[in-house]
């Protein structure tokens, strides 16, 4: 008998596929979630498997408090992290959002180590997101020791409250000293956004090694590239 959540976990399973194939991570290092608003579950890649590993049928589904509906093995350490997301952001701000992924990306994980949100250098940055890239505190001792995961997803939405941040607009996050987070409308868009975020992340490090003192993009400029892309009087693509 077929899963009721069988294309709930082949969208989680396409999606973890690609963060090896846009090369976001190595070995287990990441994990992307689909969510089903209606059913108040997602589908999210298993703890520890590696990537050449994973199959549609050992996708594992929870409820948004992080309980295990279907799957034998267990979710991604991570998963209590999604479960805050998608429960301060897609349920109860009501954004669209149907992914989650994280990943250890190399200079998005260099740029969360440095404790430093990424600067709005140039149009490509801006194409995407119209602030600079947030980067959260470090977790206090408490909060580590307390639950480390759901701490996690609170910090993130902590830091979004205090910078007014709109979740739907700034779709992606780095960690301190741990590294990033992104979403999306879908779990395939969910890992576009972090490629988007290793990209700009590498950008932006060339940038400071070219020029150190370079300065973030006038924001005439942020707001063309933007708006041309979002927004109802967009009319970038088809």
């Amino acid at each position: 008998m077929a899963s009721i959540y069988q294309s709930l976990k082949e969208e989680a399973f396409e999606a973890n596929m690609q963060i090896p194939a846009q090369h976001l991570a190595i070995y287990t290092w990441g994990n992307v979630s689909a969510f089903d608003k209606s059913k108040s579950v997602f589908a999210i890649k298993p703890s520890g498997v590696p990537y050449p590993e994973l199959s549609v049928e050992n996708m594992v589904v929870v409820d948004l408090d992080g309980k295990k509906i279907e799957g034998s093995l267990n979710p991604s350490s991570d998963t209590l992290t999604h479960c805050v997301l998608y429960r301060e952001f897609a349920v109860k701000d009501g954004i669209e959002m149907r992914g989650i992924v994280h990943t250890h990306s190399t200079y998005a994980v260099a740029w969360a180590q440095a404790m430093r949100p990424i600067p709005l250098f140039g149009t490509t940055h801006a194409d995407h997101v119209q602030t600079e890239i947030p980067c959260t505190p470090y977790l206090s001792e408490e909060m580590v020791k307390k639950n480390y995961e759901l701490e996690t997803g609170n910090a993130i939405v902590q830091h979004f409250c205090n910078l007014k941040y709109n979740p739907a607009e700034v779709n992606m996050v780095l960690v301190g000293g741990h590294g990033p987070f992104a979403w999306g409308k879908t779990p395939s868009y969910a890992v576009y956004n972090a490629a988007v975020l290793e990209e700009v992340s590498k950008m932006a490090s060339i940038t400071l090694q070219v020029n150190p003192g370079a300065t973030p993009l006038p924001e005439y400029i942020i707001d063309k590239h933007y708006l041309r892309k979002h927004g109802p009087n967009a009319y970038y693509g088809q």
